[in-house]
């Protein structure tokens, strides 16, 4: 492989005009299909072959007046102290702004607290249901706006008026977060090349390659169902290997420049070297998130593969834009020194020992007392994982200030906690020889169950073959009770012939925790099980790979120690500005999360210990080839590492909540894995297995193609072997 990178970087360098035109019109083609094609981002999901989906599917079918996938609000009314609701003047503003929010765009029924019998024991507080004629993701701007504007008037007649549900919930867009990231990275790039040419061309061919891939996935808008948060995710992705991907490369051909060679031979060698890591780099990342396919849910095979593609983009960007931007560069990138910054080969040391050889030897020395400190600290960051609770997203975590929050704690206040999360009993009796005495009996089974507080009489739709009812639960939507109320709906025995499912958001929650459980354990298998056989294709060794598993496995660990005490414990809370904000941790979080660590952490495998397989072939014992490889990746890696934290930690201050959990969770991770897993435990790990950690069974080494990562075989093609002189004939 490193042979035909080689042969591609110096094409590129070659025909950089025409490379560079290339890309450049890709990136114009995706601009101008994101501003033509583009459709709205969908805040909704589905969940094939659960319960709550079939019964979404059989209200579609049969009673599309129900709405189970329109978007629905919940206007909360609450009169001062000392009033009651029902008070002439407080009905008269009550039904003014219900009169309003009725001719508000795309409405279809606004309910009537007080014939309803929706107002508390109290009697001061009471709320009105809100459907609309479409799904929260085709509302428009102008609907969402409408509702603040038509409760006004009940609001000046002294009513405190919130409201809240999937219909309040704006569609987030890509912010300017990213910004942050790079403008950490620009810092980064400049401290380790000392010169503006070398800092920016990174960051110029991940900005093309990220334009590139969000413009595309954008477009893509237009013509599929793509989640509001897929774009932003493949953002944060793309951009953080876009510009590592990049690093690694440019460092190696400063390097290749300052052993004298000119810089098209440099390129392709370091095309050649730092692209098969680069190469097989990307490859571990792409199966980590390709694999999500296998969850089996719509929306996080479309942000894996979304993810992918951007990544994909990353590594071609690398392998060949970069290059021919070189090549027009030329020299210069080793020219332009910043005054008091350090320029030149990133991996000189310029004669004295770098931080980097010295930590390596530190390590090398006292490998075990390294290796149980490390194992250890690990260990205690990861005790809160034990305490991991999932769940969705709902009011309860919003802002406090918010007025989706106050109208969910005006609703827990006033009626119990339950009426946050009602429940959609649908009942099929269209076997039963009596449907409406069929429905009623369903209905009196569940009013019997514990933990029911109230339960509506069951609507039919127009061919009476199809009820629905409404079970509110006594407790909160979050809750151990109310995840046993759905299970005993589910298992209750059938009145009449009549067949009970049971949807709603509560029951999503507890639908897709369950599918996301079940499927961890074969996704797990599916990336490791790949993973392990392209590394053992990499390093030609079975410890290495397995010693990458295992690491992995603790970064992991470690990562949802410090999510579930950030988030879901609230420690640090005022410092990552979730006050108040506090709850389960989102229910695909774990999944999705492994996916990424586990490829990013093989990022780092394959660039560190690629470089100490290089020392080993090369000839260095195996003590050197630790020490060696990693004092001449360390720098390079290092940077990488604050740049991809800079890039995610910049996304922690977005408002989506699976956007914000995610940039942490890989921002600690990649701390995690960089500095204590790859850069302390491998090389101490390395040092006790000696040469036995390059171990391979001949009949292995023999059946795995020799993909050449570390250019060995580049090196003779470059340097062949002097001709063999034939013995001259003895003169007589």
């Amino acid at each position: 492989m490193a042979t035909y990178l080689y042969r591609l970087g110096r094409f590129a360098f070659r025909r950089r005009r025409m490379v560079v035109f290339i890309w450049l019109g890709l990136l114009v083609a995706g601009i101008t299909g994101a501003a033509t094609l583009s459709g709205p981002t969908a805040n909704g999901f589905s969940i094939p072959g659960t319960e709550s989906q079939r019964a979404v599917d059989l209200l579609d079918e049969r009673f599309p007046q129900a709405g189970a996938d329109a978007a629905t609000a919940r206007i909360v009314f609450q009169a001062p102290p000392g009033e009651q609701l029902s008070s002439a003047d407080n009905t008269a503003a009550v039904k003014t702004a219900l009169g309003r929010v009725g001719t508000a765009p795309e409405v279809a029924t606004v309910s009537d607290p007080f014939a309803a019998k929706a107002i508390s024991a109290d009697g001061r507080t009471g709320y009105a249901q809100v459907s609309y004629e479409v799904t929260a993701q085709e509302m428009t701007p102008e609907a969402r706006d409408a509702m603040s504007a038509a409760v006004e008037p009940a609001r000046a007649a002294g009513l405190t008026v919130e409201y809240g549900g999937d219909a309040m919930q704006a569609q987030e867009e890509q912010s300017l977060t990213e910004v942050i990231g790079v403008g950490v990275a620009a810092v980064v790039l400049l401290i380790t090349f000392g010169s503006l040419v070398a800092a920016g061309l990174p960051l110029l061919s991940a900005i093309i390659g990220v334009g590139i891939g969000s413009t595309a996935i954008t477009a893509a808008t237009g013509f599929i169902d793509i989640g509001s948060g897929t774009p932003i995710l493949a953002v944060m992705i793309g951009l953080a290997v876009s510009i590592d991907y990049a690093l690694f490369i440019m460092s190696r051909y400063r390097h290749e420049l300052a052993t004298g060679l000119e810089p098209e031979e440099a390129v392709g060698r370091a095309v050649g070297t730092a692209g098969s890591a680069v190469v097989f780099a990307g490859l571990t990342v792409v199966i980590a998130l390709g694999g999500l396919f296998v969850v089996d849910i719509p929306f996080l095979t479309q942000m894996g593969l979304a993810a992918a593609f951007t990544v994909v983009i990353a590594v071609a960007i690398a392998l060949t834009l970069l290059p021919a931007v070189l090549g027009m560069a030329g020299r210069r990138v080793v020219g332009g020194r910043i005054p008091g910054l350090r320029g030149g080969d990133p991996e000189s040391t310029g004669g004295k020992p770098s931080a980097g050889r010295r930590w390596a030897g530190f390590v090398t020395r006292r490998p075990v007392a390294v290796l149980l400190v490390a194992v250890a600290g690990l260990g205690l960051l990861a005790i809160p994982a034990a305490s991991l609770e999932l769940g969705l997203p709902d009011d309860s975590t919003a802002a406090p200030a918010s007025t989706q929050r106050k109208a969910y704690e005006m609703l827990s206040e006033g009626f119990g906690p339950g009426f946050n999360g009602p429940l959609m009993v649908v009942v099929d009796v269209a076997g039963s020889a009596d449907p409406k005495t069929a429905a009623a009996s369903t209905a009196n089974v569940v009013r019997a169950l514990p933990d029911v507080a109230v339960v509506t009489p069951p609507t039919f739709n127009p061919a009476g073959d199809t009820a629905l009812l409404t079970v509110i639960p006594k407790s909160g939507p979050s809750t151990t009770e109310t995840k046993d109320l759905v299970e005993a709906i589910r298992s209750a025995p059938e009145a009449g012939g009549a067949e009970v499912s049971v949807t709603g958001g509560t029951a999503f929650n507890i639908d897709i925790s369950d599918k996301l459980s079940g499927a961890l354990l074969p996704y797990l298998s599916l990336i490791v099980g790949l993973a392990f056989l392209l590394l053992m294709l990499v390093f030609r060794s079975i410890l290495v790979p397995l010693k990458a598993t295992l690491g992995f496995l603790l970064t992991v660990a470690a990562t949802f120690g410090a999510v579930v005490a950030v988030f879901q414990w609230g420690w640090f809370a005022g410092l990552f500005g979730i006050e108040g904000q506090t709850g389960p941790i989102i229910s695909m979080l774990p999944v999705f999360l492994v996916g990424i660590v586990f490829g990013l952490a093989m990022d780092y495998q394959v660039f560190l210990v690629t470089r100490m397989r290089e020392e080993h072939v090369h000839g260095a014992t195996s003590g050197a080839a630790v020490v060696d490889g990693f004092s001449h990746g360390a720098r390079v890696v290092t940077a990488a590492a604050v740049i991809m934290i800079a890039v995610f930690s910049g996304f922690v201050l977005s408002p989506e909540t699976l956007v914000r959990q995610i940039g942490f969770g890989l921002a600690f991770a990649v701390a995690i894995d960089a500095f204590v897993v790859r850069m302390t435990i491998v090389p101490a790990v390395m040092a006790l297995l000696g040469r036995s950690a390059w171990w391979l069974p001949r009949w292995l080494d023999r059946l795995l193609p020799n993909v050449d990562v570390e250019g060995e075989k580049l090196r003779h093609h470059l340097t062949p072997e002097p001709p063999v002189r034939e013995p001259e004939l003895a003169t007589r």
